[in-house]
């Protein structure tokens, strides 16, 4: 039996191998995956395992893209923070999904249904991207903030853009204010609306109308200028070039 966990929170991880000894005595996963881009290296390079327990939300992008890039007829239990409402929609695809924090009994309801049937279905990811989509149609639209002594409330429509510089978040208004805040740019890019927002490279998360300038920088690269940032060779990373052009319309 071959087991793979995707999971980019550690104690999650440990928490789920620890549930799952009394269903597959002695066992260890084979491999405990935390991030899409890992996941899609490790399945290119080695069989398909029998069961698969994959988080939605990881740390560079939503796990359903493992499944688009990489083909595979595993089973796959889906673990999740998103509420019941979402999970049943997403069970009318005969796959299981379990509300973190995972409850042992539903786990081994999962585990047993995946022992009696012994199926490896073909999965609509598609379907699964929209109902997911669905679900996230309420987009975050305001932050609290610390100035000194005081606390208070930025709407979104005044974030110009959001940095992430020596592991610190900060927030900067199209004013030019900059606040700290405790999510991560990862965090912030799953919540707020990408018609408005777009993640250009590690460091940068910015709104449409902050850009001032783009610039060709090389025969593959673009060079962004942002309104009332003095960072001068802020870079579309190759990755995100289409996309990019696609997002301001260019």
């Amino acid at each position: 039996m071959k087991i793979i966990i995707i999971e980019d929170e550690k104690p999650a991880a440990n928490r789920l191998i620890k549930l799952l000894e009394p269903h597959f005595p002695g066992i260890l996963p084979v491999a405990n995956i935390d991030s899409v881009t890992r996941a899609v290296s490790w399945f290119s390079q080695n069989s398909e395992p029998d069961l698969i327990f994959c988080d939605i939300q990881l740390a560079d992008g939503i796990s359903f893209e493992i499944f688009e890039k990489v083909k595979l007829s595993t089973p796959v239990i889906f673990t999740t923070a998103f509420d019941q409402y979402a999970i049943k929609a997403f069970q009318v695809n005969a796959i299981d999904y379990l509300l973190k924090p995972i409850d042992p009994e539903e786990l081994a309801k999962a585990v047993e249904k995946f022992k009696s049937r012994q199926l490896k279905p073909t999965l609509d990811f598609e379907v699964l991207k929209g109902l997911l989509q669905q679900e996230k149609k309420t987009f975050k639209s305001r932050f609290l903030v610390r100035f000194g002594e005081k606390i208070q409330s930025i709407p979104i429509e005044e974030v110009a853009f959001f940095l992430s510089e020596e592991r610190v978040t900060f927030l900067q208004t199209k004013e030019g204010k900059k606040y700290v805040l405790d999510s991560t740019l990862e965090q912030l890019e799953a919540s707020i609306d990408p018609a408005v927002f777009f993640r250009i490279n590690r460091k940068y998360l910015i709104r449409v109308d902050a850009v001032d300038e783009v610039l060709t920088y090389s025969n593959s690269r673009l060079k962004v200028k942002l309104k009332n940032c003095t960072d001068n060779d802020i870079l579309i990373s190759r990755e995100k070039m289409t996309e990019f052009k696609s997002w301001l319309d260019l």
